[in-house]
């Protein structure tokens, strides 16, 4: 996500901070890199030179020319433009109202409307609401059963729609249906097209007024850079959205659409999505996300991630197993789990301040891939096993190898490193060193 804007960024504000004292050129200068980062970025051209025009007034004045560290300075006010730019605050669904509030997913074919319906029930779930999800698209093959297996998944129900009803009666049957049946939160996956068409938006303009929704959300694939930012634009002009959704964030590398959508379309973000699992969602911050674009890192993210992967009763649980020196393999098996539904290594450096520049200068894919080897060695062992790592002798030991498609050599490595991180907690404890709270991973 920016990866290379963040690169490029990162450099210019290096050279600056290499300058005792900034003159009105260095910035010009800077201000030019800027600006053709941006572009490369594929940031609307009207938004990037607003941006720049805005730095500028600031930064060629006292605010940086008379500041003791210009170089921190130029950075901080290219920190608060950016926040500007992407919506100083955060703007959560509406969710005031009389029960059953609905929601509507609008966008073009492909942007993963299907996918982001059910992730925001996943979201409002977890909240406490009780949502219902409804598939009002009848055109696209299999859509209205791919959102059910994912309703399925997560456990939160969703409209049958009956033979011959059309979307518009769909929606409306199922704010009934909801109505009646203690549903508080309606979540419509619309059909998309390949282009904006008129039969399309006579079909949602008849939803909207069938459903009157709290919000319409535009889905847009983050991927498309300016095209999306364009399309948002028009399907505002022609329906009206209250927000936008961006998806396939984690492989877009640019962040064009990101920079430019706010400012186009006058819509704030409210979510991004990170990848395909059902949790792989986040609700959009302006001032997260330009830490993360200047290479600050996002810490805060990272803590509501720590917090919302791990309960906190868990936590404790493992702690006095620790100090009791009787954490186990099915222990550190729970834990691994935990870590991996985080994400990968790589998004969880990127978000801590300081180090994020690990994701260039190291190659962390060997170390996903130690965590998966390590996930398959000890779900191939028997509870038994898992608790007590005495019994895994020389046969069982191949058993395990066998079962987890690796070798004898790393089931003994992983072994021998457990057991390393058992005599070092030992250790901690002898000490009276304090921390011990924090559990650590043999690997």
């Amino acid at each position: 996500m920016f990866e290379n804007l963040t690169d490029k960024l990162s450099l210019i504000f290096k050279d600056l901070r290499g300058y005792g004292k900034l003159s009105e050129k260095n910035i010009q200068d800077a201000l030019r890199e800027i600006r053709m980062s941006l572009l490369e970025a594929d940031v609307n051209f009207k938004v990037a030179k607003n941006f720049i025009d805005s730095v500028k007034s600031r930064a060629i004045g006292r605010e940086v020319l008379g500041s003791i560290t210009p170089g921190q300075q130029m950075s901080k006010i290219v920190h608060e433009e950016l926040i500007h730019l992407l919506g100083e605050k955060n703007e959560g669904l509406r969710l005031a109202g009389s029960p059953p509030i609905s929601f509507m997913l609008v966008g073009l074919q492909g942007t993963g409307k299907t996918v982001t319906s059910a992730k925001i029930a996943n979201l409002l779930k977890e909240k406490g609401r009780n949502p219902y999800l409804v598939p009002a698209d009848i055109y696209r093959p299999a859509a209205i059963e791919q959102l059910h297996k994912l309703s399925d998944q997560l456990k939160i129900e969703a409209y049958f729609p009956r033979e011959h009803e059309k979307p518009s009666e769909i929606c409306r049957n199922a704010l009934d249906f909801a109505g009646n049946n203690g549903f508080d939160t309606l979540i419509i996956d619309t059909a998309g097209r390949l282009h904006i068409d008129e039969a399309l938006m006579e079909e949602l303009q008849t939803i909207k007024e069938e459903t009157n929704p709290s919000e319409i959300l535009f889905v847009a694939d983050a991927m498309a850079g300016q095209d999306a930012v364009n399309v948002a634009k028009k399907f505002d002009e022609l329906l009206g959205i209250d927000g936008v959704i961006l998806t396939k964030m984690d492989g877009d590398a640019r962040g064009g659409a990101a920079l430019s959508i706010k400012a186009v379309t006058g819509k704030p973000i409210k979510f991004l999505g990170t990848g395909e699992k059902l949790d792989a969602i986040e609700e959009f911050h302006a001032d997260r996300v330009a830490s993360r674009i200047l290479g600050m890192g996002d810490i805060v993210s990272l803590v509501e991630k720590v917090q919302k992967t791990f309960e906190e009763k868990k936590v404790k649980e493992l702690e006095k197993k620790i100090r009791k020196e009787t954490f186990t393999l099915e222990d550190f098996r729970y834990q691994l789990k935990q870590i991996r539904k985080m994400g990968s290594l790589e998004d969880i450096i990127g978000m801590i301040p300081g180090i994020g520049r690990m994701k260039k200068d190291s190659n962390l894919e060997p170390a996903n891939t130690e965590l998966i080897k390590i996930g398959a060695i000890i779900d191939s062992m028997t509870i038994k096993e898992r608790e007590n790592h005495a019994i895994l002798n020389g046969s069982r030991r191949k058993r395990i190898a066998r079962g987890s498609g690796t070798t004898v050599q790393d089931v003994n490595r992983l072994m021998n490193n457990y057991l390393k991180m058992k005599r070092m907690m030992k250790r901690l404890k002898k000490s009276g060193m304090k921390g011990l709270g924090k559990v650590s991973l043999p690997f």
